[in-house]
């Protein structure tokens, strides 16, 4: 696990003080040590952060000529045994690191060679020989890689302060990002909201070769008829020993080695897998809040004793408001997602004792789990079948329902599924993750910012949502792993995780669990009212009646509370009028009205609000007191 960055070049090649300056950026990623390539017309950086072969598995790593440079942030599950394939074709190794069987599958077959890697990756390989530099993501996107071009060079890294720090950037504000974040709370690759720094897709590879670039998809998620020749017994144990598997070849390390346990289902269920795949009990980390509607402790404490780990826990205070300036500086590609604190905290406790943690992330996306679901089936039932028109009224009505602190929140869930529902139901349960509705956006935004992104939004949803073979569950499912995993929560774990030097793996999107789930039918992963029913059959004689039971609930923080009282200041200090005056791209008087009903409880703004914050937070630091 590291970070990387550099550059390619048709002039001049890069000095390697600049690739350094890059490297220090990312210091966080990689405390155990530094690496740097430079030859004519690139420089390779990384900061690593040693977990396999501590001894000699420094990067750069290169094939046997030295003519393949290779640096890379992740893990190969699989390496071992592509190593051995590759040594029968005579291909001769000099370390135990994942790493160095790169550059041999590269020579064996070219740019595509990420195929056949099972794992979690950013990758920067040099081929001096063909003047080609090959950049790769992995299936999922659960390892980030940004990219920029300027006047025939290309500048990469794991994070975009590297390419700021070697002005690869003229940072400038893409609107369109903006308007994605606004919206969704995150951006769609490849955009970011740099207008000329862009995300490598998941599962995709760029080839830069002398100042040209082609772009290529080598993985997505199967479009394909589910298998509907097994029966669920089947389908369950298949489910069992294939994430069983996952987790067993996630903990290979040679460092401490541990989990995050929030108490659901999936974090549940990973300590499950772990405790029959190892000797040793993991080691659990939990965060917890005062307000018992966020707080899931007690959950959390009974599988870590139903599985007998090393527990560890803390409690979130709204004194944390002192971190928000320092997650900031590591969100260079904002998210508005309030999980950032929490991510951030577990993974600060857990630092402390170990490097590499597994976590239970994917699991919603893959069988179902989130309300939005729920959501949808009841909403083509129910309001689907009324005019647009009317659909949209109920919508505005429901605005105007009074929040209520009550620990089910049925009135919060009431209004919730009425704001969606006055959405176009094509876009399926993804109408139920917008946080700014087109008639709020009409509102907020200045004339010119709104007529410049009018529709794209929309646009984004529908293109995600073009699912073939008329499947609407796989269809879905679709959407929500190329959309809210990859581009809100996988990002969210790594910025937060890395910025405590922590390595993060997920074993629900390992390749062969990935493949598996894809290939069932939608009506194993969710079976009249319960959600996630194969992997809950899978595992029940597993888990405490208590873990099974229980309904979904998010990984998030109180904010809505803490914007009306710890956190008021700093809310009316970063949305002043005169603080969003100095761009012109929102309507002072619209965010000030938002921010009244906030406080007089008519409306919970809170998604927006943090949103609108963490922006214009964002802007300062990254963009200066005024943007062109």
């Amino acid at each position: 696990m590291c970070g990387i960055c550099g550059i390619a070049t048709t002039g001049e090649s890069p000095s390697p003080a600049l690739i350094r300056k890059m490297c220090s950026t990312i210091v966080h990623r990689g405390p155990d040590g530094e690496g740097v390539f430079v030859g004519p017309g690139v420089g390779l950086g990384m900061r690593r952060l040693a977990i396999i072969d501590l001894v000699t598995g420094d990067q750069p790593m290169a094939n046997e000529s030295g003519s393949v440079q290779v640096v890379f942030n992740g893990e190969i599950y699989n390496f071992r045994e592509l190593r051995r394939d590759l040594e029968s074709r005579g291909h001769r190794f000099a370390t135990h690191s994942d790493t160095e069987v790169i550059p041999h599958l590269y020579e064996d077959l070219g740019p595509g060679f990420a195929d056949k890697l099972n794992g979690m990756f950013a990758i920067a390989l040099w081929d001096a020989e063909a003047g080609r530099l090959v950049l790769a993501r992995d299936r999922i996107g659960i390892k980030p890689l940004f990219y920029s071009v300027r006047d025939g060079t290309l500048f990469f890294g794991s994070e975009i302060k590297a390419i700021l720090a070697a002005a690869g950037s003229l940072r400038g504000l893409d609107l369109l990002a903006l308007d994605q974040l606004l919206t969704f709370e995150y951006t769609a690759s490849p955009r970011s909201l740099f207008s000329d720094v862009k995300k490598l897709e998941p599962g995709s590879y760029l080839v830069w070769h002398r100042g040209n670039l082609e772009k290529k998809c080598f993985w997505e998620l199967p479009r394909r008829d589910p298998d509907a020749s097994l029966s669920d017994d089947a389908w369950a144990e298949r489910l069992k020993a294939a994430f069983n598997a996952a987790a067993k070849r996630q903990m290979v390390s040679d460092v401490p080695l541990g989990s995050f346990l929030s108490g659901g289902i999936d974090s549940s269920i990973l300590v499950s897998a772990m405790s029959q795949t190892s000797d040793v009990p993991p080691k659990t980390f939990s965060i917890g809040f005062r307000n018992e509607t966020y707080d899931e402790l007690k959950f959390a404490r009974t599988m870590a004793q139903h599985c007998g780990t090393e527990h560890r826990e803390a409690v979130l205070e709204p004194h944390y408001l002192s971190l928000v300036d320092k997650l900031v500086h590591h969100m260079d590609q904002p998210i508005g997602d309030f999980s950032v604190f929490p991510t951030y905290l577990v993974s600060k406790i857990a630092r402390e004792h170990v490097t590499v943690v597994l976590s239970g992330d994917g699991g919603d996306e893959l069988f179902a789990g989130y309300d939005t679901y729920v959501a949808d089936r009841l909403a083509r039932r129910t309001t689907d079948l009324v005019p647009p028109g009317v659909r949209r009224a109920l919508a505005h009505l429901a605005g105007h329902l009074r929040l209520t602190e009550d620990k089910k929140g049925l009135r919060n869930k009431l209004r919730f599924f009425l704001e969606g529902a006055g959405l176009p139901s094509s876009w399926q349960h993804m109408r139920w993750m917008v946080f700014l509705s087109p008639e709020q956006k009409r509102e907020l935004y200045h004339p010119d910012f709104y007529e410049r992104v009018a529709g794209e939004a929309a646009r984004t949803i529908e293109r995600l949502l073009d699912y073939e073979g008329g499947y609407r569950r796989q269809g879905q499912m679709f959407g929500g792993v190329r959309f809210y995993l990859a581009e809100n929560i996988l990002p969210t774990v790594d910025m937060m995780s890395m910025a405590t030097s922590l390595e993060t793996r997920v074993p629900y999107l390992d390749n062969e669990v990935v493949d598996l789930v894809a290939a069932m039918p939608s009506r194993l992963k969710w079976r009249g009212r319960t959600r996630k029913y194969i992997l809950k059959k899978a595992y029940a004689a597993d888990l405490p009646p208590a873990i099974l039971a229980r309904e979904k609930q998010g990984f998030s923080i109180p904010l809505k509370a803490w914007l009306n009282r710890e956190w008021n200041p700093l809310m009316h200090d970063t949305l002043s009028e005169s603080a969003l005056r100095r761009d012109g791209w929102l309507d002072p008087a619209a965010v000030s009205r938002f921010i009244r009903e906030h406080e007089t409880h008519e409306a919970n703004h809170s998604h927006i609000l943090w949103s609108l914050m963490v922006f214009q937070l964002w802007r300062e630091r990254f963009l200066g007191p005024a943007v062109s």
